[in-house]
């Protein structure tokens, strides 16, 4: 989620050693720096919800789940995200100590203020990554998953989940019903 703007322009290298001392997260896009605003309750919620779903379905494969606090490493763009979570299968990610190059899923709690950012921008910086099989947002209004699947042709298609629905993530053979992602969650009388 991002709050606000420092223009001076820092490298990679700066930015890293800077953000292990920071009381705050920030993320960083080609030398500028942004600082990342709080979660609500209901996006921890529904984070902390799929992060244990996803870790008890991968446990002993080999692929590991990570949760808001790991960057992802966007080499060939100069680019740092937090994502809410990341699972990556590939061995050359135990390496790094708190960053991840080679992820394959990829998931955003959508917030009103980073929805355009999470849909647009981001998602076509996260297509850089070779690694990534799929990018997952989900709806705080509403019980919506969208998932993004690359397919065989390098492709990206579309995957929308409501409630009632039974989610499936290709990349590590997951599937949860949609009001698993949502529990303890509750709807203004406006939403779902």
């Amino acid at each position: 989620m991002i709050a606000s703007l420092n223009s001076d322009y820092i490298s990679p290298e700066e930015y890293l050693k800077a953000e292990e001392l920071s009381p705050i997260k920030h993320e960083y896009r080609n030398g500028e720096v942004y600082a990342m605003a709080g979660a609500s309750n209901t996006h921890v919620l529904m984070a902390g919800n799929l992060f244990a779903l996803l870790r008890n379905h991968i446990r002993g494969s080999g692929c590991r789940a990570y949760i808001s606090d790991t960057k992802i490493d966007i080499k060939t763009i100069n680019t740092y995200y937090y994502p809410d979570l990341a699972v990556s299968c590939d061995q050359r990610d135990r390496q790094f100590n708190n960053f991840l190059r080679h992820p394959c899923l990829i998931i955003e709690v959508l917030s009103p203020t980073t929805e355009a950012f999470d849909r647009g921008d981001k998602f076509a910086d996260y297509r850089q990554l070779e690694s990534l099989r799929e990018y997952v947002l989900i709806s705080q209004n509403q019980m919506r998953i969208d998932c993004f699947r690359r397919n065989a042709e390098g492709n990206w298609v579309l995957y929308s989940y409501s409630n009632g629905d039974k989610i499936y993530l290709e990349s590590i053979d997951f599937r949860c019903l949609v009001a698993a992602v949502y529990e303890d969650v509750s709807f203004t009388p406006n939403q779902e």
